[in-house]
């Protein structure tokens, strides 16, 4: 029964990380998609509108997204948290969850017949876990949001 135990444990994690990889490429792939065919919606932080630039119309846009990291990536995270340093399975998680924020927000603000979002903003928050014990955590939480508007550029 041990040696079970023994087998199973690794045949789980390496069945996690294949999972893991494949959904995480993928997801990356359709993220590929949806930014260049969002790419007409600017997004930029500036606060002030350049003064060639008339303002039509503005809304508040959001884009959320709740992404869970795999059970691989839980387990490396543990085992880095031990040894300390960047904990670099995080880092694709991050990154995938930020562009889906933003081409949502992108989305919503096209939906709303903007071509422009000024004053962009990025928060993330950290789920807690569902444990018992109160350690690890759910996945990660971001939020972009900014000022959609509708322009026309004098001049032109």
């Amino acid at each position: 029964m041990e040696l079970l135990i023994y087998a199973i444990t690794p045949a789980m994690l390496l069945g996690a990380w294949i999972t893991g990889t494949i959904i995480e490429r993928r997801h990356f792939a359709r993220l590929a998609l949806l930014e260049s065919g969002s790419s007409d919606i600017l997004a930029l932080t500036i606060e002030d509108i350049p003064a060639e630039w008339q303002v039509v119309s503005s809304d508040l846009v959001l884009g959320n997204v709740v992404i869970s990291q795999d059970y691989f990536k839980r387990v490396a995270a543990s085992l880095k948290g031990i040894v300390g340093g960047t904990i670099g399975v995080y880092e694709p998680l991050l990154e995938r969850a930020r562009r889906e924020a933003l081409v949502r927000m992108k989305g919503e603000a096209r939906a709303r017949g903007h071509d422009t979002i000024i004053n962009v903003r990025i928060e993330t928050s950290r789920l807690a876990s569902q444990r018992p014990d109160g350690k690890g955590t759910a996945g990660v939480e971001i939020l972009a949001y900014g000022t959609a508007i509708s322009r026309n550029v004098v001049g032109d």
